[in-house]
């Protein structure tokens, strides 16, 4: 990762002591040194770590030429065994760089690297960064065999890039034999400094003074390590990955150069942010290149958000240039840490009838958004909501957040303390963004309008159910919910062709929730819209049963089922004016009932240009003339047309059932009759079909001007 790092833990794949490998001897398959993991299948050692493996001299300056080595790798899930070649060969010399290798007792020498090629990809976790040794620095060694308690501390007391000395306490694991070719590992830098060398012991024929050296020891710094490597031809093992596939990075690069021209600058911002990120970094005063640290902006989703909150008392243009280039990325999220724990301890902390009715509040805040994962909780939902760069009401040059809205909505359902607090959040939330103060406040009045709305709601909700024929069993399906403040659409599966069962089980689904949110006592009203050659599709008798319930789910007998026909308004566009009056006299104007087998729709046609008042309309012909004569009622703007689908009667049982009941409890009306029909068929034979068309009530936009988008 660079600069910014994992932060490591004592057993997961961040841990430092996963990066190095136990080179085996060749004869005994004990470790004979260390090794680090350089790519993922390539490791770096100690020359003389392979020669000992091998048996040979440790200063043998010949190219192993066709052997296999056995190493292994170590994991969160393990030790894995591997066999090896060495690719790349320096083996030790003078340091005076005289021909020759060192002599027997010479203390420092230069080369003695060997790079190793796996034959099969290591599966270790990623290769650690490398960064130069200096004086000072804590670093940590481990033995060959990688166990987790052989870890030596030691700190830097030399270095001249060719050699660097190590000093340990007299605590602990010293730095010994078997620990040569392994990595010198920084913690504060989250990198590898360097490869254990040689240990400088004690004479092992003299009793033990304070005079002779302790734990000291000499490492290969990385800066010599590189430039040895690059030497050998082995430079490219050395290049990272360039990550340039994200559109972002170049711009946001490009921005931090400016916003932040000094290292100390980038340093300062650039811990910030790993801070509230939960990053590591290197504790010293070194900082990111703006190319790095624009990297981390799109590869940590909170990053920028957490730089533009730590940034804003500085520079807001900044911010908003950073926003906006952020956007041209799928990574970064709206919310910073801070921001996100905020609102998921303040939403988590609500009372459980509030919670209840949030994705009410949510549906009413983004009537344009079908597919939200309501159900999963809602974590998951505002993982989905952050990804609305916008809302409905966003005007040109103007993009609020739809998370926003919707915490304005759900505000408006708090007791007052929570309501404050959520608001409250949303204005720091619209402040690092650089929203208008008006923005926030159009919003707050959307929901308050809405609340207020609610609180008034006298009519039942309605679930719209927008059905196209695709088959003998085969439906497109949409669904809005529409609880007194308009049209929200409910999630449907894009493409798919439901079946008369699968359409009744995903309504019915729908109207259990809208139940819950419904004034007591009061169910909804389903209003399925269909095209004109469907309004006999026997919709109100699907039904559904879960495998193992005991209920069935009979459509229209448990719910007020009505269907409409948008399509037969919208196409006789001078009979509006007409629906409008007509449905201004439901409740005053009598009933008309056009009768007779010998009716026809020129009769009707005059019928209903006399009487202009008529609202109530009920058809009894003939099977041949019928759907003839209802279309043309509800071309005409006839609000509320009843019939009978089943065959032809002089009069139908069903219509006289409900002759005399008040216009607006029709749906209802209609609902226990066909609740009848289940206990007793033979006393009500009758299938009604109620037209209603209510104009008072939107529908979806969408349905209107594009019925054929399911096809």
């Amino acid at each position: 990762m660079g600069w910014f790092r994992a932060v490591s833990g004592t057993d997961d794949a961040a841990d430092p002591r996963f990066r190095v490998a136990s080179v085996l001897d060749a004869g005994d398959g004990k470790s004979a040194g260390a090794a680090v993991v350089l790519t993922p299948h390539h490791l770096l050692t100690c020359a003389h770590v392979v020669n000992d493996a091998l048996g040979k001299e440790m200063f043998e300056a010949g190219r192993p030429e066709g052997i296999t080595l056995r190493v292994q790798t170590h994991g969160p899930s393990g030790a894995q065994l591997h066999e090896a070649q060495p690719v790349h060969w320096i083996p030790p010399r003078r340091l005076d760089d005289t021909d020759g290798p060192p002599g027997r007792g010479e203390q420092e020498w230069a080369g003695d690297l060997a790079v190793l090629r796996v034959g099969t990809a290591l599966c270790c976790p990623a290769p650690p960064e490398f960064r130069p040794m200096r004086v000072g620095q804590s670093v940590r060694a481990w033995h060959g065999s990688a166990l987790s308690g052989s870890y030596a501390d030691v700190r830097v007391k030399s270095c001249d890039g060719r050699i660097g000395y190590m000093d340990g306490a007299l605590s602990g694991m010293a730095i010994g034999p078997g620990y040569s070719g392994g990595p010198l590992w920084s913690d504060a830098e989250g990198a590898v400094v360097g490869l254990v060398t040689a240990c400088m012991l004690p004479p092992v024929d003299q009793p033990y003074s304070s005079r002779h050296v302790t734990r000291r020891s000499w490492g290969i710094p990385w800066q010599r390590i590189e430039t040895e490597l690059r030497a050998a031809g082995a430079g490219a093992l050395l290049e990272r990955p360039v990550h340039d596939d994200d559109p972002a990075h170049a711009v946001l690069a490009d921005l931090l150069a400016n916003v932040l021209p000094t290292p100390m600058f980038r340093a300062e911002y650039a811990r910030a942010v790993a801070e509230r990120c939960g990053l590591g970094h290197p504790m010293d005063a070194s900082a990111p290149t703006p190319e790095e640290f624009a990297r981390i902006l799109v590869t940590e989703e909170r990053a920028l958000a957490a730089l533009t909150e730590e940034l804003r008392y500085k520079d807001r243009s900044a911010v908003c240039a950073l926003i906006a280039a952020g956007r041209l990325s799928t990574v970064p999220r709206l919310l910073s840490p801070q921001e996100h724990d905020q609102l998921l301890a303040l939403v988590t902390g609500l009372p459980p009838e509030v919670t209840e009715l949030l994705p009410d509040a949510v549906r009413a805040a983004l009537p344009l958004v079908a597919e939200l994962p309501y159900e999963a909780g809602f974590p998951e939902l505002l993982g989905s909501l952050e990804q609305l760069s916008g809302d409905s009401r966003s005007g040109p040059g103007e993009r609020v957040p739809g998370l926003l809205r919707a915490m304005e909505f759900v505000a408006v359902l708090c007791p007052a303390t929570e309501r404050a607090r959520l608001r409250m959040w949303a204005n720091r939330v619209a402040t690092r963004l650089g929203l208008p103060p008006y923005s926030l406040r159009e919003r707050r009045a959307d929901a308050d309008e809405w609340a207020l709305g609610r609180r008034r709601r006298t009519r039942p909700p309605r679930l719209l159910v927008h059905l196209v024929r695709a088959g003998a069993d085969a439906f497109g399906l949409r669904l809005w919910s529409d609880d007194g403040m308009g049209p929200h659409r409910e999630p449907t599966e894009t493409g798919r062709r439901y079946t008369a069962a699968q359409t009744a089980e995903a309504v019915l689904r729908v109207l259990e929730r809208l139940c819950r949110s419904a004034p007591e006592g009061v169910r909804p009203v389903v209003e399925v819209l269909l095209d004109r050659d469907c309004l006999e599709l026997p919709v109100d008798e699907w039904e559904f049963t879960e495998p193992d319930g005991l209920i069935p789910g009979v459509l229209g007998a448990e719910y007020a089922l009505v269907v409409h026909c948008p399509e037969l308004l919208r196409r006789n566009e001078r009979f509006l004016t007409d629906w409008r009056h007509r449905w201004d006299h439901l409740e005053s104007a009598g009933p008309l009932r056009i009768m007779g087998p010998s009716t026809g729709v020129r009769e009707v046609y005059g019928k209903l240009l006399d009487r202009r008042d008529a609202a109530r309309v009920s058809v009894e012909v003939s099977a041949r003339a019928r759907m003839e004569i209802i279309q043309l009622c509800l071309a005409m703007g006839v609000p509320v047309v009843l019939w009978d689908r089943g065959p032809a009667h002089e009069a139908s049982h069903a219509v006289q059932h409900v002759a005399d009941a008040p216009a607006r409890a029709l749906p209802e009306q209609i609902r226990s009759y066909r609740a009848k029909t289940l206990h007793r068929p033979a006393d009500h034979p009758g299938r009604p079909v109620l037209a209603w068309a209510d104009p008072d009530r939107a529908l979806p936009e969408l349905q209107l001007s594009e019925p054929t988008e399911l096809l």
